[in-house]
């Protein structure tokens, strides 16, 4: 634990993207394999059980710090973080741990067969052994907040350098359903993958934002400068489901998530045309409600998701089909570095042999003939239920993460209204002492209705300034909120929006976020409920 806590400390400690290669570099060279194999799980998103409730933790911990509640509650408002804020509440332990971050691991998920009085004795006592900054490594885990300030790709890479095994096998390899009780250093690392995971998907290939550049949105002359010609591009909606990959292999299926979520279960409409497929297929594309041949706003969609029971109203409200964007392995061969034109060509050819045409559908190639009349084209994306267009050079092969120069994702501008900012709150980690998290409202007649909530768009400069206008403006505090004189004014933005019965404004927003501070508009000139409705087409 020693190394690990250090190892967190160290990356946070700087920016540059070679100095947390080699401190990661440093970390792998110096611990045991199965504490590497855990830290990967941690960097790759998978955490440990959380056998404790993050409620008795926090009372265990209050109990442990000796201090009274209020200052517990008002030091953990100003930290902005329970983890952080529990290890810097208790008193230096009196003794110290050796203990390998596999050990603490192994203990946490052995927790599950102990009372309540047994897990409160082991974790005191634990507290008790452990060092500011272990304590906080050790609380991030405990509580299921573990994140870091470091990308898979550094940590594969600084892997790459001291294996000699290139980092796309490596970050292949680290797709999937692994645990680090279940997978050995020497399995990721061996120099071939006999036995592999055949539920194991390969790395999503990631489209980069054409607004993240400096192309104009609009400007055919800018597209053509920067992309060059347009025959050399196939062009397709960017649809708005959940990116998937769906894997037939030795006759089982599997449906994986963008976020490696093992989704099988929850699309049972797909399995007959997945069984249907030839062994040794994986595709790529987007799971969506579909209906009499038309896709269905992402709302729809996410009433069945997180649900643990598809009931018979749930699957008929919202059926849903697989519009496939790419082929990745045929027959059982890797078909990545074909170009994009043959794997379409054999995505082509299984669709035309499935039974199941309305469930199992292709992406359709948009015709254009300049960027032009393709700029046109993007303009109706709404009317498609589609956020845009995607790029993609004829030419590419599949590639592995974000990558500029093949894909890009080229999206309608977003949606927006002028809102009245009414509540605030602290934001967490290095923005824990700013309010940077706001609630905003419309008018509804002569009163003000919130209706989003955003925490992003603002510069550094901005955010200074909007929390010393809340700091000396706030007219109530309901624990960690304020309530804000309702004075400034901002632009949201956002992607979609549904009717909402869980909201008061009756509407809910697809990832709103700031555009600009309307500094030059008023509060009185604020859009209305009204303005929101008529987006919805009422």
């Amino acid at each position: 634990m020693k190394a690990f806590a250090q190892l967190f400390q160290s990356l946070d400690e700087t920016n540059k993207t070679n100095e947390k290669v080699a401190i990661l570099k440093g970390y792998f060279n110096c611990v045991p394999d199965d504490d590497k194999m855990n830290m990967l799980a941690l960097f790759t998103g998978r955490k440990p059980k959380r056998p404790i409730n993050s409620t008795l933790v926090r009372n265990w911990a209050l109990e442990a710090s000796g201090i009274p509640a209020w200052l517990f509650e008002e030091s953990y408002h100003v930290v902005g973080d329970l983890a952080e804020t529990m290890a810097l509440l208790m008193p230096a332990g009196e003794n110290s741990s050796n203990k390998t971050l596999t050990e603490w691991i192994n203990e946490i998920n052995n927790l599950g067969d102990k009372s309540e009085e047994e897990r409160k004795e082991w974790l005191i006592n634990s507290w008790a052994m452990l060092d500011t900054q272990e304590r906080f490594v050790f609380n991030k885990l405990l509580t299921g907040s573990f994140r870091v300030g470091v990308s898979q790709n550094l940590v594969i890479k600084a892997l790459a350098d001291i294996t000699g095994i290139e980092a796309p096998a490596l970050t292949h390899r680290l797709m999937g359903k692994w645990m680090p009780d279940t997978y050995t250093y020497k399995q990721l690392t061996e120099a071939q993958q006999a036995g592999d995971d055949i539920s194991r998907p390969y790395p999503f290939f990631l489209a980069y934002p054409i607004q993240e550049t400096s192309i104009v949105q609009k400007s055919a002359d800018e597209l053509q400068s920067a992309l060059g010609d347009a025959a050399n591009w196939q062009a397709e909606w960017k649809w708005d489901g959940i990116r998937a990959q769906l894997i037939k292999r030795n006759g089982e299926i599997f449906i994986w998530s963008r976020g490696e979520d093992l989704a099988t279960d929850k699309f049972p409409e797909l399995h007959p045309f997945l069984k249907e497929l030839p062994d040794g297929t994986v595709l790529d594309g987007e799971i969506l409600s579909f209906r009499d041949g038309l896709p269905l706003p992402f709302g729809i969609l996410q009433t069945r998701i997180g649900r643990k029971n598809l009931s018979k109203k749930i699957l008929e409200d919202s059926p849903v089909a697989l519009i496939v964007y790419d082929c990745l392995e045929h027959t059982g061969e890797d078909i990545r570095l074909k170009t994009q034109t043959e794997r379409r060509e054999i995505l082509e050819r299984l669709q035309a042999a499935t039974s199941y045409p309305e469930l199992f559908r292709i992406s359709p190639v948009i015709t254009f003939y300049d960027w032009e009349e393709l700029a046109a084209i993007r303009a109706q994306s709404r009317e498609m239920v589609a956020e845009g267009i995607m790029l993609k050079r004829k030419d590419a092969t599949y590639q592995v993460g974000r990558r500029r120069g093949d894909w890009w994702k080229w999206k309608i501008d977003p949606l927006s209204v002028d809102a009245v900012m009414i509540y605030a709150q602290k934001g967490h980690g290095r923005r824990a002492d700013l309010y940077t998290d706001y609630t905003f409202a419309v008018w509804d007649g002569d009163k003000l209705v919130p209706f989003a909530k955003a925490y992003s768009g603002l510069t550094d400069a901005e955010i200074n300034k909007v929390d010393y206008f809340i700091k000396r403006n706030t007219l109530e505090k309901f624990g960690p909120v304020r309530t804000v004189k309702p004075e400034l004014v901002f632009e949201i933005g956002f992607e979609g929006i549904n009717k909402s019965n869980r909201h008061k404004s009756g509407v809910a927003l697809r990832f709103p976020r700031i555009l600009r501070w309307r500094q030059d508009k008023p509060k009185e000139e604020a859009d209305t409920i009204e303005s929101l409705k008529a987006l919805l087409g009422e």
